[in-house]
């Protein structure tokens, strides 16, 4: 019964070790669960006899074999270095085409604004110096306004003053 059992052992280990071969020269995907699933055993077969799961996972890392139209082989561990890299730069390419599409927005938006004749003109400078330009003309206007307003007091006051002397002499 013992060796029963021994050579039913014997015979699993035989098909999983099949199995990697017939996977590595095919090129299929290896793993655990697929090497298993080839080989007719179950996963814990594999994981309580540990020769056999580091045959497995040394074959998942090791590049495929030679690919009959001359391409290079590839290793699972370099096709994720692979996928992360993309990700990575995907992630870069989406925030920069952001930032991109914000400026083109805010771009868009004040030209849109100058055109409609609601924004402020491009010549902002100029009118800065014209009003205080005549901010100037209105303080000295208003200076020689009192001016003139002082001396008409003082002629009318003039005028009073002859009126009424010329009202006490007559």
């Amino acid at each position: 019964m013992r060796r029963g059992r021994q050579d039913g052992t014997d015979r699993r280990r035989q098909r999983v070790t099949n199995a990697l071969k017939a996977a590595a020269q095919n090129g299929t995907p290896i793993s655990v669960s697929g090497i298993a699933r080839q080989a007719g055993v179950d996963r814990t077969f594999l994981y309580r006899h540990r020769d056999l799961l580091a045959l497995v996972h040394a074959a998942e890392f090791k590049p495929a074999a030679q690919d009959p139209a001359g391409a290079t082989p590839v290793s699972r561990a370099s096709l994720q270095a692979d996928l992360a890299n993309a990700q990575a730069r995907n992630t870069r390419l989406a925030t920069r085409i952001q930032q991109l599409e914000k400026r083109i927005s805010e771009t868009l938006g004040e030209q849109v604004w100058r055109e409609s004749g609601l924004g402020a003109t491009a010549d902002i400078e100029e009118l800065q110096r014209r009003i205080t330009r005549l901010e100037q003309d209105k303080v000295d206007l208003a200076g020689r306004l009192e001016e003139c307003q002082a001396d008409l007091e003082a002629a009318r006051s003039a005028n009073r003053e002859l009126t009424r002397a010329l009202n006490q002499r007559g």
